[in-house]
């Protein structure tokens, strides 16, 4: 149990990077990483709220076999245009440019990012890309898939497909920016004694992330400019009628689009890293194979593009190769849920609201994963390819996984880039909500997909309406599980109580310096002269953790009875 101390109530500072100047004209000429974080903040928001509006559309539809609402090309165009605002708007950049952009610098004891001005046109960059998207959305959006599959968006497709692929193409770039970006100031601007085996695990997981944003984005950059090309010159990249091939395109795309699944899910294990030794008072077992494991899924994740493709045709010793190869790349993943779990024994855990979706992380991601070897095992992924099976693990690992890290992060990271506190009754609340709407919304897909139910149809026979309505009850549950999050913490961050430097207590250096932080994040630049997780020798934290065992004397600024 908690043993709140006798020690004054934290104030809020003041002077932080928030009240440093006023205006709109600020915000949108800002440099400062933090404030360019909360306008990633904002947008990624957005685009998450717009992409969740088409997946009400796409669940209401199918609550009954025939369909309540939307026509076969309405449905195709719905469906696409709630995959390409999801990946390219939200998953891809939530945690790097939201998360990492805030926190990377403080992480290391940088005053910023290597490329303050560079960083800020990657905003503007994703932005204007996303103006194009949503252009072609309000003008009847696109139906190809958001695979953009050719010759579907080359030559038949009679949606707006060029602004579209013009708009994620634009937008590829604000990635390849950050990458560099991280890349540099990790390698250059880290503060003295802050060794490479030092760094938080956050930091190894963007720096593992940012190697795949700088090789493998402009890889489905200059595809999606071929399939543009072809569409408005009638050029012959990939028609076979002139030349082409559209099988090219699956490989090219693939080989992005794979690696990219770890751009979204790396820089969430990279949260889950931290929120585990902090809330378990223990050193994380295994640091250097944690770290190892962010690299070698970086390297391996390129080498299995084709495990989406083993219905094209290919040869059969590639296919099993490649099998191979996705089994391989399953290896680092098992690695960190070990060294995770090897944590929380003996830990002396606390169940804190980022805790919870620290729990809930390792649990969805699990499933994901394990279902994945099913996929990439030949004879059953012939049978159950592009079925909701496959719907449902993806989402198992990309919103199971992915946002439950996004939302971990957000709510351990939130006093620090507020000053405050949120309701954390209300907290825990969301969190159970949203895991309990996850579980009903996406659990029934893997059996719909095992029953044979295709994705991507608008009807389906009357045998599969009992899974449908539990997904499309179990989405409204998980409704309300995204919505609570969006109140209080915007709520709190004007009205919470104050939540002083280091309320949980954790190690990181960026719990050294004030809540807010200023804007050149330390008065004077720290010198890091302990090991990253060590709660056994840091008497600053307040914290009594014999062995890893025993009681816990914290001094929580969030209220927690």
């Amino acid at each position: 149990m908690s043993m709140v101390s006798t020690a004054p109530a934290p104030k809020m500072p003041e002077k932080h990077y928030l009240n440093a100047t006023y205006g709109i004209r600020s915000w949108l000429l800002t440099t400062d990483h933090k404030r360019i974080a909360l306008l990633y903040l904002a947008s990624v928001t957005f685009f998450f709220f717009i992409g969740g509006f088409f997946a009400m559309m796409i669940r209401l539809h199918l609550l009954t076999p025939n369909g309540l609402m939307l026509t076969a090309d309405q449905y195709n165009r719905m469906f696409t245009m709630h995959g390409v605002t999801m990946i390219f708007f939200f998953l891809i950049p939530s945690i790097p440019a939201v998360l990492g952009n805030f926190f990377i610098p403080l992480m290391i004891g940088a005053k910023d990012l290597a490329f303050p001005r560079i960083n800020l046109l990657s905003w503007y960059i994703y932005i204007i890309g996303g103006m194009f998207t949503m252009w072609s959305m309000v003008n009847g959006g696109v139906d190809t898939g958001w695979t953009f599959y050719t010759p579907l968006s080359t030559v038949y497709s009679n949606s707006a497909v060029a602004p579209t692929v013009i708009g994620v193409f634009i937008t590829g770039f604000s990635s390849i920016l950050t990458g560099l970006n991280f890349l540099v100031t990790i390698h250059t601007m880290r503060a003295p004694g802050m060794t490479w085996f030092r760094l938080p695990l956050f930091v190894w997981a963007h720096y593992a992330t940012s190697i795949v944003m700088i090789l493998g984005t402009p890889v489905v950059a200059i595809t999606l400019a071929l399939a543009g090309m072809e569409r408005i010159f009638g050029l012959g990249f990939f028609n076979p009628a002139m030349g082409g091939d559209p099988i090219l395109f699956q490989h090219l795309f693939w080989f992005y689009s794979h690696p990219a699944v770890y751009i979204m899910i790396l820089p969430a294990m990279g949260v889950i890293s931290e929120l585990i030794p902090t809330f378990a008072r223990k050193k994380l077992f295994g640091y250097p194979f944690v770290a190892a494991a962010s690299l070698a899924i970086a390297v391996i994740g390129f080498l299995v593009w084709t495990h989406h493709m083993f219905v094209t045709g290919q040869s059969t010793y590639a296919a099993v190769a490649f099998s191979f190869l996705t089994f391989l790349v399953a290896v680092p993943s098992a690695v960190k849920v070990f060294n995770w779990t090897a944590t929380l024994f003996g830990g002396s855990i606390s169940f804190d609201t980022p805790m919870l979706y620290a729990f809930g992380f390792l649990g969805l991601f699990l499933v994901g994963g394990l279902t994945g070897l099913f996929l990439g095992c030949l004879g059953v992924d012939i049978n159950i390819h592009d079925t909701y099976f496959v719907v449902a693990h993806f989402h198992y690992i990309m919103v199971g996984g992915a946002v439950m890290g996004y939302l971990g992060g957000l709510h351990f990271w939130w006093p620090k880039m507020t000053g405050r506190m949120y309701p954390e009754w209300l907290a825990r609340i969301a969190a159970f909500t949203l895991f309990i709407g996850f579980n009903f919304t996406f659990f029934p897909q893997f059996i719909l997909g095992i029953m044979g139910m295709p994705r991507r149809y608008h009807v389906y026979p009357p045998e599969f309406q009992i899974y449908n309505v539990m997904s499309t009850a179990g989405a409204s549950i998980l409704a309300i599980g995204y919505l609570l999050p969006m109140i209080y913490l915007t709520w709190a961050a004007f009205y919470g109580e104050v939540a002083g430097e280091n309320p949980w207590p954790a190690t990181g250096l960026e719990w050294k310096t004030q809540s807010p932080p200023l804007t050149e994040n330390f008065e004077v630049t720290p010198v890091v002269t302990w090991e990253a997780y060590d709660f056994h020798n840091r008497p600053d934290l307040g914290l009594e953790v014999p062995g890893g065992h025993g009681p816990r004397i914290v001094a929580p600024a969030h209220g927690d009875d």
